[in-house]
């Protein structure tokens, strides 16, 4: 402690020395602020950004019809005509290949259609077509929009996440949840505003799908590996045997007030940054995080409505972040330690959609009922999908053991609840046989925007100064997809 304390006083003495920014912001005072402000790096929302606390809560822009969001993302590509959009003119001519819809795919399949293995039933008071293997969703579909126009411009799995998280193939750019926590912080401060889970295998492209990239390092995503489920091992080496709580909190006060006149002699280092925040963070969240992870404090009614497996694990354990206040829980399933699972789609949609469906089925659609229960879906988003679809030819002989599909993003499906979203709604439609949008195409970034807009943000509006280019998440792209909105 000495040596810390030693290091403060020198810090503390090197900043009496007049630095080049600040002779440089004096010079320019009443002559040009406003374009010096420009050329370090500052922006519209720089000055929302509380230095102490920068996921101190901030105003959106206009009022939200949600407060947080929950991200069901399942990488690797669901067919939407195994799922969620209804095709039985695919049956009717199974095993040809129409003229009006003979198309090249990324591996130019040139077998005939191939009829979806499952049954579709109607369900609710709409009377929506839902595939044998979502049932229980299929119960929740009264208060779910269905886009089935989704397009978007990648073919292949790591380029295609990308431009769902990020808004762009750079994986250099901030996150969706980055992005949302830089806007509006968070509604706690013992917990990270923005958590990404999976079980086992990060999503392709893995931290970036919750990396902060050029944002202040307090807005990068938290990742937890869900497998392991006892809270104390869920963040490794978060807690300190050999400190007290008000030891620790003494010396992590220390090392900030050191850090941060580090941070100010070297003018702006994102790492440094990065570094502080997560310090201070993980001095918190020592305490607070077994506790949120902790689902054996749930009653047994609620843990049997989740059901066991770890994706339902998830589900829960992100009704408990946003419950606590988190801002963004990003929930990718993976199985099997596969980081692309829906991607069994190549070879088995039989036997891998129906064994990835049946593995998330029951945890999303207790968490709908759940969140609905607590009060807490009115102001609470949740979205669920992939990168893109699935074709609708065989990728293959087209027999009972080579029955797969290959990569589509011409149209694919997702779905919203909650948060000023209509229920027991679809929007948009494909072809008749799902290989082109039909009508009120959706892209990634409309998806994005409409996000954006659900939480009380302009997606247009809320940009950073990044090396001279004001940047945002929709890039130059992006409207809201205002008919779906409650």
């Amino acid at each position: 402690m000495k040596f810390l304390e030693h290091e403060l006083a020198y810090r503390q003495a090197m900043q009496a020395q007049i630095t080049r920014r600040e002779a440089l912001a004096k010079m320019g005072a009443g002559i040009g602020s406003i374009g010096l402000a420009s050329m370090f790096g500052g922006n519209a929302l720089a000055s929302d950004i509380n230095p102490a606390n920068p996921l101190a809560p901030k105003a959106p822009h206009f009022a939200p019809k949600a407060k947080r969001l929950i991200q069901l993302f399942m990488p690797g590509g669901p067919s939407q005509v195994d799922t969620f959009d209804y095709k039985p003119m695919i049956a009717k001519h199974a095993g040809k290949r129409p003229e009006s819809v003979d198309r090249k795919s990324l591996r130019n399949t040139k077998m005939g259609l191939m009829p979806s293995p499952f049954g579709f039933k109607q369900y609710g008071e709409c009377g929506k077509w839902v595939s044998d293997i979502f049932p229980e969703v299929a119960k929740c579909v009264d208060d779910i929009t269905f886009v089935h126009s989704m397009h978007t411009d990648i073919p292949e799995h790591a380029g295609g996440i990308l431009m769902t998280n990020l808004g762009a193939l750079q994986p250099n750019r901030p996150s969706l949840g980055s992005w949302l926590t830089y806007g509006l912080g968070a509604e706690t401060e013992n917990l990270p505003g923005f958590v990404a889970m999976s079980p086992r295998a990060q999503p392709r492209g893995k931290i970036a799908n919750w990396g902060n990239a050029f944002l202040p390092g307090a807005y990068a995503g938290s990742y937890v590996n869900i497998q392991n489920m006892k809270p104390d091992a869920v963040i490794r080496d978060l807690k300190n045997s050999n400190l007290s709580r008000e030891q620790q909190r003494k010396q992590a006060d220390l090392l900030a007030k050191i850090n941060k006149l580090h941070l100010q002699r070297l003018e702006q280092d994102q790492n440094l940054e990065a570094g502080i925040q997560a310090m201070e963070m993980a001095f918190r969240m020592q305490f607070s995080v077994p506790e949120v992870f902790d689902v054996s404090t749930e009653s047994a009614e609620t843990r049997k409505l989740y059901g066991e497996s770890e994706f339902a694990k998830g589900c829960l354990i992100a009704r408990r972040l946003v419950e606590e206040g988190v801002r963004v829980v990003q929930l990718s399933h993976s199985i099997d330690g596969y980081d692309i699972a829906w991607d069994t789609g190549h070879g088995d949609i039989v036997g891998g959609h129906a064994k990835l469906a049946k593995a998330c089925d029951q945890g999303i659609a207790a968490l709908l009922k759940d969140l609905e229960g607590r009060g807490l879906l009115d102001e609470t988003l949740v979205v669920w999908g992939g990168e893109f679809g699935r074709t609708i030819y065989c990728q293959g002989k087209l027999t009972s053991k080579i029955y797969g599909r290959d990569h589509h993003p011409n149209c694919f499906s997702y779905w919203l609840a909650g948060a000023g979203i209509r229920g027991g709604m679809t929007y948009g439609e494909t072809d008749d046989y799902s290989v082109n949008v039909a009508e009120n195409p959706v892209h990634v970034h409309d998806l994005q925007a409409t996000i954006l807009h659900q939480l009380g943000i302009d997606h247009r509006r809320l940009t950073y100064r990044y090396q001279g280019r004001d940047y945002r998440l929709t890039d130059v792209h992006g409207r809201v997809v205002r008919p779906i909105l409650a």
